[in-house]
């Protein structure tokens, strides 16, 4: 019981305290919403194609005329418009001046394409229609051979519904809102190191060590009640941070949540730790402060908490590895969007296994002294 009662007294201390709670809150919602707005395009891996701009050359004294009008006009509405040059256009210069996007001359013996290589995406388009164009010419060439009548039929416009693409996974593509939705609550999360750290250290600061220590309680008691009260804030404040992105901001949890929730309560658990473990390595509660400051805000850094880090190289990436958001958010992102969970496993045995040395380290500490 006696546990307990410190326990519901840190929970009722820290949500009085307004400043902490609403920074534990607000501070990952709003950033959360601003750089998921304003890098959503370093997300995304669509490629947009406007109208494409051809311009052509008939030479061929008749021969493909009527069979490449009738096939300009169907392609013109898939947005590929043919235009016939003029007297006196060099159709390479208007392509290389950027006029156009690309210029046929069509002739006897076939078709010759001139593209750029600044419009490589719509040479590629053009392209590919012509090969189409020219097999189905050649189809009709050798079917009027033996059968004149039957060419209308090769030449008639045919399904294009035959062939279905599916892009696979294509809708568990990380997006900037799911990214930093992840990014931004294991960065909270670790910021709960630096309330853990006045646990102890503020009973001192504020003088009522002593008074603690004179009531009919331990020193156990008093440390495993505060260490469960600043774990269940901490948990609070991720899972109402979590749920506002997932139901407001539509970010992206995956589904399996229990589990991610795992994962994020022991980075809880880890942060409650490294907190109180500092505190007590530290002489002052102003050193300890600065830090857990200093190691939250390289590891937010390094971890990809602002931005995301790729194509580092072996010395950067020794640096990544190192921060705890790195193996969390790794973690958490195979799960939702590939169903892996080798990753998490690894996350969760890092985050309790720092967690286990350093609550070690405190309660030695703690035995050692005479008071808190």
């Amino acid at each position: 019981m006696k546990i307990i009662s410190i326990a519901l007294k840190e929970i009722k201390t820290s949500f009085r305290d307004i400043r902490t709670f609403t920074f534990m809150l607000a501070f990952p919602i709003v950033l959360m919403l601003i750089l998921g707005t304003a890098l959503s395009n370093a997300f995304s891996n669509k490629i947009s194609v406007d109208d494409i701009h051809v311009l052509y050359k008939d030479n061929s004294e008749g021969a493909v005329t009527q069979p490449f009008q009738s096939f300009s006009k169907e392609v013109k509405k898939s947005g590929v418009a043919f235009k016939e040059i003029k007297s006196g256009m060099n159709g390479k210069e208007e392509v290389k001046n950027g006029s156009y996007d690309a210029y046929v001359e069509l002739n006897k013996e076939g078709i010759v394409l001139y593209g750029s290589d600044k419009t490589n995406i719509e040479s590629s388009i053009v392209q590919g229609m012509l090969s189409a164009f020219a097999g189905k010419y050649n189809l009709a060439a050798e079917v009027a051979k033996a059968d004149p009548d039957a060419v209308k039929t090769v030449l008639a416009p045919t399904k294009d519904d035959y062939i279905k693409d599916t892009a696979l996974n294509s809708d568990h593509q990380v997006g900037s809102m799911d990214y930093y939705a992840i990014a931004m609550t294991t960065m909270i999360a670790l910021y709960g190191a630096i309330g853990a750290s006045s646990l102890i250290q503020g009973e001192r600061t504020r003088n009522t060590a002593d008074r603690l220590m004179a009531a009919p309680v331990s020193k156990g008691e008093i440390f495993i009640g505060k260490l469960l009260g600043s774990l269940l804030v901490n948990s609070v404040c991720i899972f109402a941070v979590m749920a506002f992105s997932k139901y407001v901001y539509k970010a992206n949890w995956g589904d399996h949540p229990l589990f991610v929730l795992a994962v994020l309560l022991t980075e809880v658990i880890f942060a409650v730790s490294l907190g109180i473990g500092i505190s007590f390595m530290a002489k002052t509660g102003a050193g300890a402060r600065s830090i857990i400051m200093l190691t939250v805000q390289m590891a937010a850094f390094f971890g990809g908490a602002y931005f995301k880090i790729e194509g580092a190289g072996k010395m950067l990436n020794f640096f990544l590895d190192l921060s705890p958001l790195t193996w969390v958010n790794h973690g958490i992102t195979k799960i939702i969007f590939a169903n892996n969970y080798n990753d998490a496993y690894h996350a969760i045995a890092l985050n309790l296994g720092f967690s286990l040395i350093l609550l070690i380290i405190a309660v030695i500490s703690l035995k050692r002294r005479e008071g808190l």
